[in-house]
């Protein structure tokens, strides 16, 4: 490809330099000024005239000189606009021998329309001397830096690519692969729509690269190629030349179905309308992105006034007019515009062939360039296209795109704005769609109205997958590989194998495979050969209880890990009894003991404090009724009280009280029982045997940080691993074993009676994983598939169907340990009985209070009063003082 870029370069170089004398021979130079009463303006226009844009932007443009005569400022304007239409056939050194012929002969003050992004870039060559209008070129890298006389007439091709993201983004599309054409128009767009669609978390897994005359030979080849990476959304940036010939490839393919999504940029879906029906029917379900061009009455006018023209000359079809035509015909309108503000301009004449061999640097500038490309660029009008304002020499960003789908016809389904983003409608008359849905029907590839996912399709090569399984001797719950005697099939089980099948049906694909049996080779780690052979290819993949190790990982990629990881210790449980003399104080600390028996004290007070006044049990002398107080409060906790309470309110502390005695003791008998029967774990002593499973690549750096002397023999079966513990170090066997936690579970599933596990030693391992050769795209998926296992609980529910409710999936409890019992425990029981008690001493000394005045009262009424009467006091003012006397007596 570099080579034929490279050999086209230097093509370009030697036609200039054949060329040289032909630029040489015309007269560049100022002639005087005269003003000509009718003075005629001479335009080449460069098309591809064998292609339908080529030759409608002839015949707007055509009508664009029509409508230009006959406008009334214009028919009193002595200019006059005359085209000049060459063929470039599509050939960008043929537009450039068209541009110089048009210079020689014709005289022509500007050039439009190189229709392609690489003829505009070859007719930049001709220098800053002479204007050029293009209304279809829409590469990047074309700007004025490069050439201050080269006009877009059309928008960037990078200001797409927002509304490409969005669509991506819409529909949920994670994965997707870039198809383009190798090209300055087809490389322009990339590195923005790279930048935008990683903005918007979407991965391009691949891209193809088409030559724009590639055959179909090998267009098919890399259809085939996609096909193999399994891929099913497609964004394609080409020309509608190369386009028309791809999809029909495409469809023949079978990548036109059901599960695919294609997106196309405005080169194609400006151009759907002028494709032949065949095409048009190979691209069924095609979504594409164009310019929107708003109505207007002039547009309007103008379709008429097309479809009236087509239908004169008899054509069967007539084609609708594209946004490159009414560009076209604006670029015209723009021309006239300026050409009409400068006023007249000299003309050209031919130059002396005595100065054939004068250099092309050499040529002076005319004001038909920087003047005339001036006063385009300040220029502003409505035209058939909508408002037209150039800035930085192109058109500005269209307010909006427009977002078409090809069911039958090309139709529209939403538009895409900066601002709004994806809109069914416009106007303000619609708001930003929050699903696909809202876009109107959309009619995808295979009549299917299912956004396609976006995950990869398997290549429907008929092909079943080669599975790996490793033959081994224990854990058979994890993997377990037997052959039927009836049917002499293999048959392989185990959680592992459960596990894989149930990540394969989580698939939005059909995936067929089949387990091959993986012998134990002679040399000493089974699995890294399994790996190995993974790496070769002569595996698809391998599935079973293999650990996700660094050094594996860098020969197969590795799923998602779906057991727990980590390194963990079985020892032995010991049943013990206690043997210390006061193990019967440890099941409460010392600060509850302390609070327990204050709160006797203080619960024996507020009795004796409401009860002494009335109750005869509990006066006496003073060492007579603090030993009732003391007997009363202690006996409550053995419920031994026989004391009879008078008071309401102390039968409402003492029942309160009770019900606290009664958690305490409850909650202390417990603790002690456990105390004095506890399973302790059987420490290891230093030089004891210690085993591990058969060649476990985890475990060496466990061994390499133990500083004691210790063997260690091999295991491989669940059996074995009993069977060392049983016999002890002293007895040939070993005291503990160290292995990965999935193998520790599996075995306690089984002795959880007599072992147990102790805190995992060593936290840096992975957990089993499936492995895949390098690149496979399945590993992603089936990732994707076991984080769904893991959050539906179902890894859960297949790990208690296999290791008896003993999950590999949760952590168990290493070391039985029973804590003692603190205040913090039990603050709530003590606060309640503290407020009780003190609000019944409170309410008590109220009563009394008021007892002891009503009391006094009474004393103060019955004694008698001596009063002093005069002699000629009645029997009525004796009483009344009396009574007056009675009342303020105390």
């Amino acid at each position: 490809m570099q080579l034929t870029m490279e050999l086209e370069r230097l093509m370009r170089i030697f036609f200039l330099s054949a060329m040289l004398p032909a630029f040489n021979s015309i007269d560049w130079s100022m002639a005087k000024n005269s003003h000509h009463p009718d003075h005629h303006m001479h335009v080449g226009v460069i098309l591809d005239m064998e292609s339908p844009v080529g030759e409608m932007a002839q015949k707007c443009m055509t009508m664009a000189i029509s409508d230009l005569n006959a406008t009334p400022s214009q028919s009193n304007h002595p200019l006059k606009l005359i085209l000049h239409p060459r063929n470039s056939m599509g050939q960008p050194l043929k537009a450039l021998s068209s541009a110089v012929e048009l210079l020689e002969n014709e005289q022509v003050e500007a050039l439009i329309g190189p229709q392609t992004s690489e003829e505009a870039e070859l007719l930049g060559e001709l220098g800053d001397r002479v204007p050029i209008i293009s209304f279809s070129a829409s590469c990047p890298s074309l700007s004025r830096e490069k050439n201050p006389n080269f006009i877009r007439m059309t928008t960037n091709g990078n200001s797409q690519v927002g509304a490409i993201a969005a669509l991506v983004k819409k529909f949920g599309w994670r994965e997707l692969v870039i198809i383009h054409e190798e090209s300055s128009y087809g490389n322009g767009i990339i590195p923005d729509l790279l930048l935008a669609l990683h903005e918007g978390t979407a991965h391009v897994a691949h891209r193809t690269v088409l030559p724009p005359q590639a055959r179909d030979i090998y267009v098919e080849a890399q259809l085939y190629k996609l096909m193999a990476l399994s891929a099913n959304i497609f964004i394609v940036h080409m020309s509608a030349s190369l386009a028309s010939r791809f999809f029909i490839k495409v469809n023949e393919l079978g990548l036109m179905s059901t599960g695919y999504g294609w997106i196309v940029t405005d080169g194609i879906a400006n151009e759907l309308p002028a494709m032949d029906q065949s095409v048009l029917d190979s691209m069924q379900g095609v979504i594409g992105i164009r310019p929107y061009i708003p109505p207007s009455e002039r547009l309007h006018n103008f379709s008429m006034k097309w479809r009236n023209h087509f239908f004169t000359n008899q054509h069967h079809q007539i084609p609708e007019v594209n946004v490159y035509c009414l560009w076209a015909y604006d670029s015209v309108w723009a021309l006239a515009k300026a050409a009409y503000h400068l006023g007249p301009t000299t003309s050209m004449q031919k130059n002396d062939p005595a100065n054939k061999l004068a250099h092309l640097a050499a040529i002076p500038s005319r004001r038909t360039g920087s003047d005339l490309v001036r006063t385009i660029l300040r220029g502003k009008f409505m035209g058939l296209s909508g408002e037209i304002q150039l800035k930085d020499g192109q058109l500005q960003q269209p307010l909006a795109f427009e977002i078409v789908n090809v069911v039958g016809s090309v139709k529209r389904i939403g538009f895409w704005t900066q601002r709004n983003g994806i809109t069914r409608g416009l106007n303000g008359s619609s708001v930003a769609t929050q699903s696909p849905s809202k876009m109107g029907f959309i009619g995808w590839p295979g009549s299917s109205r299912a956004v396609p996912k976006g995950q990869r399709v398997m290549p429907k090569t008929g092909k079943r997958m080669r599975i790996g399984v490793p033959i081994t001797k224990g854990f058979k719950e994890l993997v377990a590989v037997e052959l039927d005697p009836e049917t002499n099939a293999t048959i392989v089980t185990g959680l592992c194998i459960d596990v894989f099948k149930a990540a394969i049906d989580l698939l939005p694909y059909e995936v067929k495979f089949d387990f091959i049996p993986f012998q134990e080779p002679t040399t000493k780690s089974q699995y890294d050969d399994l790996i190995y052979h993974v790496y070769l290819q002569q595996f698809d993949a391998a599935v079973g209880d293999i650990t996700i190790t660094a050094n594996r990982s860098s020969y197969v990629d590795f799923t998602l890990p779906f057991t727990e990881t980590g390194v963990a210790m079985i020892v032995p449980i010991k049943t013990s009894r206690s043997t210390n003399m006061w193990i019967f104080l440890q099941p409460l600390t010392v600060d509850l003991w302390l609070v327990i028996c204050a709160f006797f004290v203080f619960t024996g007070c507020v009795v004796w404090k409401i009860e002494h006044g009335n109750n005869n049990e509990f006066k006496g002398p003073l060492a007579q009724q603090i030993g009732m107080a003391m007997w009363y409060s202690f006996s409550t906790l053995f419920f031994a009280q026989r004391e009879k309470l008078i008071s309401n309110l102390s039968k409402v502390v003492i029942i309160v009280w009770l019900f606290v005695v009664l958690i305490l003791t409850s909650s202390y008998t417990a603790n002690l029982c456990s105390m004095l029967t506890v399973h302790q774990l059987q420490s290891l002593p230093k030089g004891e045997s210690v085993g591990i499973p058969f060649y476990s690549p985890v475990i060496q750096p466990v061994l390499i940080n133990s500083s004691d002397k210790t063997s260690f023999p091999l295991l491989h079966t669940v059996e074995d691993y009993a069977n060392v513990l049983r016999e002890g170090s002293r007895n040939g066997g070993v005291a503990a074993i160290i292995d990965e936690i999935p193998y520790v579970k599996l075995f306690l599933s089984k002795y959880s009676a007599q072992y147990t596990m102790a805190e995992p030693l060593y936290n840096n391992t992975n957990g089993f994983g499936f492995a895949f050769h390098k690149g496979s795209p399945l590993v992603h998926d089936i990732s994707a598939s076991i984080a769904k296992l893991r959050e539906d609980g179902k890894l859960y529910m297949m790990s208690q169907n296999w290791f008896q409710n003993h999950s590999l999936f949760t952590n168990q409890d290493s070391e039985t340990k029973v804590a003692r019992l603190d205040l913090y425990n039990f603050r709530g029981l003590f606060l309640i009985t503290g407020i009780t008690s003190t609000v019944a001493v409170m309410v008590s000394y109220k009563l009394r209070k008021k007892e002891s005045t009503t009391a006094q009262q009474h004393e103060v009424a019955d004694k008698p009063v001596e009063e002093k009467f005069s002699p000629g006091s009645d029997i009525s003012s004796r009483r009344t003082s009396s009574k007056h006397v009675r009342r303020y007596s105390y």
